[in-house]
This record gives structure tokens, C-alpha cells and sequence, in this order.
């Protein structure tokens, strides 16, 4: 049983202390802040059933943080585990005050066992000063480094960022592994070295980079290394403009080393795809419209397109080294331009097009329309006039047949009557009938005969008699 108040019992403590710290070893933990530690200290057999504890300082009873009665208390929690004879503490959310001296203690009857453990905690980031590399998109980099005979068959892997605590659960890949996709690690354990590989470099690949070896007792060891990934790019990037129809010359430079290297022009949005315009072993090799002139003493080459065309617009490479590496090119955007007369004209041109297409149209369609109108009109009146005719005529016809009829009768009954006049009368229509096949007119037949007749009825017949002689006359009159 722990007894802290009396100053004996502190006395005997005290050398029991000393006692413990000369016949065991100290146990060495480390933490990163803002991290848990775990702090494991075993016992012997026969103690599985005493009470366990840590504390720090003097381990007075201001000084003990939890015992295994606890289970958890503030930011300690302690777990026994009876079967390996280890008690665990976790103290979680380190901060560089926690870093110091503390006691694992197992609680026996006038002397308590205790095993002294040393506690380092260190910022949770690394490294002061990381190894810097610059690297192209789509180059590769390999990145060597050299650790120590403790390493050698410990695990090795590589991590994004600069926080070592977490390094080891989001590795990118290990030495068990040895790839995973565009990053490879090789551990040369003959020569003591790790090696990682990145292909396919992206914009994307820079920043900060962890390499680590795992280590069983303490915290792991780390190499920071900052990775700058560039666009791929050229000597220089140029943008020009040219006239169609005329003449265009480019320069492009490249490396004094280069004065006897193939040089070539291609044109292409990026170099992968650049069809070759015109390339020389030797200057002065000329193409359909593209002349390439070398000039050493001035580490470049010229390249003449003799008349442009509006085609040659784009993006055009000037190289002079067949392996495409990056800083070994000129990179040129060319535009086309048209003459300003000939602007001029196709403007015009296209003036002249519009207002001799465009303004007639509606007034085209409106005078169609109104012509439509003008003849559509007459034909409908002509034939309404034409069918009124016929109706008149087919009403005549029918009038006259009526009248015919009528005009029997009273002759009849006039030959009843007087037939000495009657006999006169047929007589005079007979002349009349006579007269009128023969074409007289209609004036001198149809206005010779008189009412002078006693027999008013009679008369009046054949005054109508001779109305529809007439009319025959004048309708086949008009036939002819």
C-alpha cells in the first residue's frame, strides 16, 4: 500500500527509488506534439492483480495522474493487459510541458516497484532544411539518399507533406512494396541507400516530400526533400504576326554546345504532336515555302516562310536537341494577318452583297402580291358579268316561249271573232317572219306596224310577237 504523506515512508521511497533507477533500464519514449504516446512498462509474474499507476516528479500523491482503478482521468487512460503482464498509459494531445521524467509504479505492501521512463516530445513537422530539386513536366526524378546500419532491415517509405507523425499510415509506397504507380522505392541495403523514382511529373507533383525509416524504439527517421515540378517550356517563347502573301522570318536560338546538332522547325500545339515543316543535317536546307539557314557563330537558326498563307497560323517549335530536353527550344505562336486594302475590298464586297440581296426582298413579295390582287380581281368580275348574262338570256328564252303560247290562244279566239282580220294579220306576220330572215334591222321590221287594228288584244299580242323576234334578231346578230 502507497503511503506519500509520511517523511519516513518518503524516506524509504526515495531509496527505493534510487534502487529501481540502478537495476533497471530507463525506458525511452517519444511523441510528436498535438500527438498521443503510448508509455508501456512490464512487471513480473504474481503481480497481475495489483494496482498499477504513473507518475511524474517525486510520485507524491499530488504527483500520481491515473492508476488502473481509473481507467481514465483527464488526458491519461491506462489499460493492463494481465496476460503479457504490460500496464499501457496513453497520454493524448502532447504539448512540450509533458516532456520530462515520470514512474510507472506497481503497488505492494511497505516498497512499491517502479520503473523510470524518460518522455521526448518534438514538434510534429520536419525538416529544417529539406533538399530542394526542380524538375520539367514529364521528366522524372530520382531521389538517392544514404541512412545508417540501423535502418538496414527496418522498413522504409515515402510520404506527401511535412507531418512525420502520419507519414507511415499515408505512405505513397514502402520498401515492402516497392511501386505503386508513378512512384517506385529501391532500398540498396549493400550500399546503404534508398532510392525513389517519380515518372510522368505533373504541376501537380510539387511540394513536400518525406522519406522515413521505421524504427522500433523511438521516433522514426525522416529526410524532407521540396520538389518543384516547372512547365515544360523552352529557351524562350515568342509571339508573332505575319501578312499574308508576304515573307516571314524566325529566329531561334539554342546551346553553344549544339553547333554541329541536327536543327529542325515542326508546328504542332505541343511537341508530342509537332509535324516537321523543315529540318537540316546541314545549313541551308529548304523546304516547299520553309528555308532553314544556320548561323553557329551566332548559336542560331533561321527559318523563311517566302509567302505566308493564312494556314500557317499556330504554334511552331524550333529545336536543336533530339532528346526534347526542356530549356533546349524556342517556342513560337505565329498569327496571320490579311493587307488593309484587301480587308478594305472584302468589306466593300460585302456591303455591295448585302444592300443588292437583302433590302428588295420584302418589297418583292409585297408587289407580288399586290399583282396577284390586280388580275385575280378582273377575272372574278368577268366571270359574275358572264354567268348574269346567261342567267338574262335562259330568263328571255323562257319569257318568249310563255308569250308564244299566249299569242296562239288570242289568235284563235281573234279568228273566231273577226275572220277577215285575222286572215289579214297572219298575213302581215308572214311579211314580218319574211322580213326578218332576210337581216332587215331591228328598227325598220319591229317599229312598221301600228295599234290602228279595232281589236286592241290582238294588236297588243303581236306587239309582243314581234319584242321576241327582235331580241332573237339582235342575240344572233351578236353571234356573228
Amino acid at each position: 500500500m502507497k503511503m506519500r504523506g509520511d517523511q519516513h515512508r518518503r524516506f524509504v521511497f526515495y531509496i527505493a527509488l534510487s534502487c529501481v533507477t540502478g537495476a533497471a533500464a530507463v525506458v525511452q519514449v517519444s511523441g510528436y506534439e498535438g500527438r498521443d504516446v503510448k508509455v508501456s512498462c512490464s512487471y513480473g509474474k504474481g503481480y497481475e492483480s495489483y494496482e498499477k499507476y504513473l507518475c511524474r516528479d517525486d510520485c507524491g500523491d499530488s504527483d500520481v495522474l491515473i492508476e488502473t482503478t481509473q481507467a481514465k482521468k483527464n488526458k491519461y487512460s491506462i489499460y493492463d493487459d494481465k496476460n503479457k503482464h504490460v500496464f499501457t498509459t496513453t497520454i493524448s494531445d502532447l504539448s512540450l510541458t509533458d516532456a520530462g521524467k515520470y514512474w510507472c509504479g506497481v503497488t505492494r505492501n511497505l516498497k512499491d516497484i517502479y520503473t523510470e521512463v524518460k518522455l521526448e516530445v518534438v514538434p510534429d513537422s520536419c525538416c529544417d532544411h529539406p533538399t530542394k530539386m526542380k524538375r520539367y513536366e514529364e521528366d522524372s526524378v530520382s531521389i538517392v539518399l544514404s541512412y545508417e546500419s540501423e535502418c538496414r532491415n527496418n522498413l522504409k517509405y515515402i510520404c506527401r507533406g511535412n507531418q512525420p507523425s502520419t507519414c507511415l499510415q499515408q505512405a505513397l509506397t514502402t520498401s515492402d512494396s516497392k511501386q505503386n504507380g508513378q512512384f517506385t522505392l529501391t532500398d540498396d541495403k549493400v550500399s546503404r541507400k534508398i532510392i525513389v523514382t517519380i515518372t510522368s511529373l505533373t504541376r501537380k507533383d510539387s511540394g513536400s516530400y518525406l522519406i522515413g525509416c521505421h524504427r522500433n524504439i523511438g521516433l522514426d527517421i525522416f529526410t524532407a526533400v521540396e520538389l518543384e515540378v516547372k512547365e515544360w517550356c523552352c529557351v524562350k517563347s515568342n509571339s508573332l504576326s505575319g501578312t499574308a502573301g508576304r515573307p516571314l522570318t524566325m529566329q531561334c536560338p539554342y546551346p553553344p554546345q549544339h553547333g554541329t546538332n541536327s536543327k529542325f522547325f515542326c508546328k504542332g500545339d505541343h511537341r508530342n504532336n509537332c509535324t516537321d515543316m523543315v529540318m537540316s543535317q546541314n545549313s541551308g536546307q529548304t523546304g516547299v515555302r520553309f528555308t532553314l539557314q544556320d548561323d553557329v557563330s551566332s548559336n542560331s537558326f533561321l527559318v523563311t516562310i517566302s509567302e505566308l498563307k493564312a494556314r500557317d497560323a499556330g504554334t511552331y517549335w524550333c529545336g536543336s536537341d533530339s532528346q526534347w530536353r526542356a530549356a533546349n527550344y524556342t517556342k513560337i505562336q505565329l498569327s496571320v494577318v490579311f493587307p488593309a486594302s484587301t480587308v478594305t475590298s472584302a468589306i466593300t464586297m460585302e456591303t455591295v452583297r448585302s444592300q443588292s440581296t437583302h433590302i428588295p426582298v420584302k418589297p418583292i413579295k409585297d408587289a407580288s402580291l399586290f399583282y396577284s390582287v390586280v388580275f385575280i380581281v378582273p377575272t372574278v368580275l368577268l366571270l359574275m358579268l358572264t354567268f348574269a348574262l346567261v342567267i338574262v338570256y335562259k330568263y328571255k328564252c323562257y319569257k318568249v316561249q310563255g308569250v308564244g303560247v299566249n299569242m296562239n290562244r288570242n289568235i284563235i279566239k281573234a279568228g273566231d271573232a273577226e275572220e277577215a282580220m285575222g286572215e289579214a294579220d297572219i298575213y302581215s306576220n308572214q311579211e314580218v317572219i319574211a322580213h326578218s330572215k332576210q337581216g332587215i334591222s331591228q328598227q325598220s321590221t319591229c317599229h312598221q306596224y301600228d295599234d290602228t287594228s279595232g281589236d286592241q288584244q290582238v294588236y297588243q299580242n303581236f306587239s309582243i310577237t314581234e319584242d321576241v323576234y327582235c331580241n332573237q334578231i339582235y342575240i344572233n346578230s351578236a353571234k356573228r
